[in-house]
């Protein structure tokens, strides 16, 4: 680095601005440089406009040693008569004018890279040459000051607000454009064509017959493959196993070995529906049952929507795995508490009563997707790590560079959610069977349930005995894809940790995890209390990475996919669980399901949340510049051809499957929720 020994220095400075059509700015810029020894006085660049794409040229004095040049301070001030706009400055070089040949120790040009949006609100900004490292590999006093005094103002804008308990906290900003522009997002969605689905607001009636559903969906469903297979199959019990493993909501199946005591089932009224030389209690033990618990949804207070008192219930259902390889209901039980006026239906009851147990079933995994699998565990936990991140681990710190582009976006459309689909007349409040009243209930209980081992994937489907399923392309796609991340992350960790003591010593890393448990599942979670090995880290980012873009990708993505037609997953139900058998027809089933304007709510809602943006980032893209150098790059290189030999196997398997599973394809996945 530059060493002054002289008692005049001067400098050839140029402040570059990003190319972007908006990145310009009418303001003034003051510079000033920031040596170990001293500092110069700031310098306006007054006479060069700050132009997108520009390169403005100046030159600084230092009438006294400044020795080791450390910083840039920037700081934008409004022109009077013009608008103080933001400005995206790219870097700034600096060169020692008059010098000797330049060294490996001393370079001739020292970048100080920007890369973001400035305001004139933020006062002194202060750039650094460093792209990463840690806080013990800082050599200078000023250096580590500047790393605190940067968490100190984001600990000033980004303030904790408690939601519920035993859920994350969210960060305390009302509007998306309170968050500044660096934490803010344009996303550019695709066409939609809505128009079928417009001219129903009003009619608050239910359906007349499944003929009037089927002639809206073929109006809307575009020619969409899965949405007509599911259509054509979602009366069957194939199917309906199919999606507990693979639908948008794979997340809720597990092996059971132990039947729930409060399940009313026998082997006896069992046995017509397992192999004939077997029981339930040798299934059991072969692990071939698997259940459904929906016990989060008991006693929840059900909304009404259109003037009408809706119903949910926490049903049980027993699936078993036959010796096709398919996963099918044996048994449902609605409510959770057993008795006489809670009948375990079968597939040998009248088929309207078994189809009818198993739309409960469907309508209670709705609200458990949309407010669990969903909201809770991929939205609300990027917005934890997000808002963690900001506080805890200062820009130059390499995990704030990694986990940054994927966590980054679920900021803002937390806050648009809040203020819209879960806010007053949104979309839970007017045509959900979870409104207003029962959401906060639900993400508690969620909430407190949570456990570390079912946020990792290798955990979590270990643990549920979903893995070894013949047809469960969730599960295998999901390992794939979480081992190539835990892989990159792994890499990442090495370049910056030489072993664990260096884990140990982090404090940043430590105050990191301590905020994500002081502000995160407070209810006995299994999060680590603290980080002793690096390959606890990398398990642990691996965990939000894969949150914030892959498990994301799977329960947002298919939402349209498995609910355009409609009965297949009911928001809400319009009349009680049946307490006994044999009391419903064919017609009835049409009057339990949600009406004409509430189905059509949902679709409109689902077909915007499900496209992905014109101009998304896929998986692993990284438009940061400290990904595009050295061993970043490599690192980043590497894991891109990984997740790609993924999808070409995906590709590959699913042009052979009559229904595909295009989710977890790596090319199609967003590197963050920003939907």
């Amino acid at each position: 680095m530059c060493n002054m020994e002289t008692s005049c220095q001067e400098f050839e400075v140029t402040v570059h601005t990003s190319p972007g059509l908006t990145c310009g700015t009418y303001s003034h810029l003051s510079l000033s440089l920031i040596g170990s020894q001293a500092e110069t006085p700031p310098i306006t660049v007054s006479d060069a406009d700050l132009l997108p794409g520009s390169a403005c040229p100046l030159w600084v004095q230092a009438v006294r040693p400044l020795g080791r040049l450390l910083l840039i301070r920037l700081r934008l001030n409004p022109r009077p008569g013009f608008p103080d706009m933001d400005w995206h400055c790219d870097r700034v070089e600096v060169k020692k004018a008059e010098k000797k040949e330049a060294g490996p120790e001393d370079p001739e040009v020292q970048v100080f890279l920007c890369d973001r949006w400035l305001q004139s609100a933020d006062g002194d900004v202060e750039l650094r040459t460093e792209k990463m490292c840690l806080l013990k590999d800082e050599a200078e006093e000023k250096l580590k000051q500047q790393r605190l005094q940067q968490l100190q103002q984001q600990q000033k804008h980004i303030r904790w607000l408690p939601f519920v308990d035993c859920a994350p906290h969210y960060v305390d900003v009302k509007r998306s454009s309170d968050l500044g522009p660096n934490l803010n997002f344009t996303r550019r969605s695709p066409a939609m064509n809505l128009h079928y689905l417009k001219g129903f607001t009003q009619q608050t009636q239910g359906w007349n017959s499944f003929t009037e559903l089927d002639r809206v969906f073929k109006l809307n469903s575009n020619h969409n493959k899965i949405a007509e297979f599911v259509r054509a199959h979602w009366m069957d019990d194939g199917f309906f196993g199919y999606q507990s493993l693979n639908g948008l909501n794979p997340l809720m199946l597990r092996q059971t070995r132990l039947l729930p005591p409060h399940l009313s089932v026998t082997s006896e009224m069992l046995r017509p529906f397992l192999p004939d030389d077997s029981s339930l209690e040798a299934e059991l033990q072969k692990g071939a049952v698997y259940l459904l618990d929906y016990e989060l949804m008991d006693g929840l207070p059900a909304n009404v929507i259109n003037g009408r008192q809706t119903y949910l219930c926490a049903p049980l259902c027993l699936l078993h795995l036959n010796q096709q390889g398919a996963l099918k209901p044996i048994a449902i039980q609605l409510q959770q508490t057993p008795g006489p006026l809670n009948p375990v239906f079968l597939p040998s009851d009248l088929s309207c009563d078994w189809l009818l147990a198993k739309l409960w079933v469907r309508c209670a995994d709705f609200q458990c997707h949309q407010l669990v699998s969903h909201y809770l565990r991929t939205h609300m936990m990027g917005e934890l790590c997000c808002g963690a991140t900001l506080r805890t681990l200062p820009q130059l710190h390499p995990l704030h560079q990694l986990l940054m582009p994927h966590v980054q976006t679920s900021l803002q459309i937390n806050i648009q959610a809040r203020a819209s689909l879960l806010a007053a007349n949104g979309v839970f409040d007017k045509a959900v069977g979870c409104g207003l009243e029962a959401v906060p209930v639900l993400i508690s209980r969620a909430g407190a349930r949570i456990r570390y081992r079912s946020l990792c994937v290798p955990d979590d489907l270990a643990d549920r005995s979903v893995d070894k399923l013949p047809q469960s392309y969730y599960a295998q796609d999901a390992q794939r894809v979480w081992d190539a991340l835990h892989r990159f992350v792994v890499s990442w960790m090495d370049l910056f940790y030489r072993g664990d003591d260096d884990v140990q010593q982090d404090s940043e890393i430590q105050h990191w995890i301590a905020e994500i448990n002081s502000h995160g599942f407070t209810c006995n979670s299994g999060f680590p209390e603290s980080f002793q090995t690096r390959a606890e880290v990398s398990k642990f980012v691996t965990m939000i990475i894969f949150s914030c873009s892959a498990l994301h990708a799977a329960v947002n993505f298919s939402q349209l996919d498995f609910s355009l037609w409609m009965p297949n997953s009911p928001a809400f139900m319009l009349r009680p669980p049946p307490q006994a058998k044999g009391l419903v027809t064919e017609e009835d089933i049409l009057s339990f399901l949600p009406d004409v304007k509430s189905t059509c709510h949902i679709l409109s809602t689902l077909t915007v949340l499900s496209q992905p943006a014109v101009d998304y980032v896929p998986l692993c893209h990284y438009r940061e510049a400290v990904f595009n150098d050295g061993a970043p790059r490599r690192l980043v290189k590497q894991v891109q051809e990984e997740l790609q030999a993924i999808s070409d196997d995906i590709t590959d398997r699913n042009s052979r499957l009559d229904l595909p599973y295009p989710y977890l394809c790596p090319q199609h996945i967003e590197n963050s929720v920003a939907i």
